[in-house]
């Protein structure tokens, strides 16, 4: 599995731009079978930064009801990294 397929999408939420502005950590949707290791070297290497800590955690899909059909959403898996003192990423800078 190359880092292209580990980091699938950014999250932008205003909770992740407070996260980002005070403790300078990124948000994103990974593949659910990446572990924390394989998360680390895949932002490292596509951003070009240090990272000091990955937290991941396991989002349930949620159930969804449009009349009488009911569905649910697909699971999925979030990664919080935390950037290394003075390193950011200028590609979540002014978007």
């Amino acid at each position: 599995m190359s880092q292209y397929d580990i980091v699938l999408r950014p999250l932008r939420t205003e909770k992740t731009e407070q996260q980002k502005e005070i403790r300078n950590q990124l948000s994103f949707e990974v593949e659910s079978c990446a572990n924390r290791i394989e998360i680390k070297k895949s932002v490292e290497k596509l951003f070009n930064v240090r990272v000091n800590k990955v937290r991941t955690m396991q989002v349930k899909g949620k159930i969804k009801q449009r009349g009488r059909i009911i569905g649910k959403r697909k699971d999925w898996k979030k990664a919080i990294v935390t950037l290394a003192p003075g390193e950011r990423i200028d590609f979540f800078e002014g978007v």
